[in-house]
């Protein structure tokens, strides 16, 4: 009976330190400023954008051509443009426009990420393109892993062509209790992501890509965010697909076919 209290002790001190500690979990920014030319992308330039608090952020824009629409690219918790190079060329090189933000901490954008922070840079990087021009209905939102919550948070927010998401995840308290399931998680989660629950805000095309053998995100938090999603919807499995590699198995190819049955134009 002695040991009760000393454990209850231990077990609020842990709450207490995953409370204030969450995000250092959640996300691992690379600060280093890479110029596009160094990633080799020499036709994709680098912008900066001040948003509302001072905070500037770095964003990597290659136009579209002609009338195709506009990938606005939301990354993962260990992404950032450089070493997404190869998928912004993929998609450069099928004449999509494509505008790479970096967030918060991330690719020498300023400041430090935190979920409503990320959705209202991403709200600023979607009205950055508008006033480029670039109307909302040939606007992409392409979030991958944990990006998705900025692009399903936008597309809730602003008009945009549609929404595609990769290995998309339901929420960050899902994902956290395969692993800390002792812990009130829904209590001390700062930023959830609930991407099950904002999608139904959705009203734009979704597009759902997902491995099945993902060791990051399960491929069945793919399937619940798909049926949460209302119609028109589809999603696109890849049976070999780990978290990272679904570009490597088609995903892009699924994307096109399915942003051309969606928009003319794309």
């Amino acid at each position: 009976m002695e040991l009760i209290p000393w454990l209850v002790a231990v077990y609020a001190v842990i709450c207490v330190a995953a409370y204030f500690g969450n995000r250092l979990f959640m996300y691992f920014p690379d600060p280093t400023r890479v110029a596009p030319a160094e990633a080799g992308l020499e036709s994709v330039k680098e912008i900066e954008i001040a948003v509302a608090d001072g905070v500037t952020l770095v964003a990597w824009h290659a136009p579209a051509k002609g009338n195709r629409p506009t990938i606005l690219y939301f990354h993962g918790n260990a992404a950032n443009a450089a070493n997404r190079a190869p998928k912004i060329e993929t998609m450069r090189e099928n004449g999509f426009g494509v505008f790479y933000l970096n967030n918060r901490g991330y690719g020498g954008s300023g400041g430090r990420p935190t979920e409503e922070n990320n959705v209202a840079d991403a709200i600023a990087a979607y009205d950055h393109l508008t006033g480029l021009g670039i109307a909302g209905g040939r606007i992409v939102a392409f979030g991958e892993s944990l990006g998705s919550g900025q692009a399903v948070r936008l597309a809730a927010a602003r008009p945009v062509a549609a929404v595609v998401l990769e290995a998309p995840l339901t929420s960050t308290v899902d994902v956290a209790r395969s692993t800390y399931f002792w812990l009130p998680l829904g209590l001390l989660i700062t930023d959830q992501y609930d991407i099950e629950r904002n999608i139904r805000s959705v009203t734009a095309p979704v597009l759902v890509l997902h491995g099945e053998q993902d060791a990051v995100i399960p491929v069945e938090m793919g399937l619940r965010v798909y049926r949460a999603a209302n119609e028109p919807k589809r999603i696109e499995l890849f049976p070999q697909g780990a978290h990272y590699d679904l570009f490597d198995h088609g995903a892009w190819d699924k994307t096109r076919a399915f942003l051309a049955s969606s928009m003319s134009g794309a």
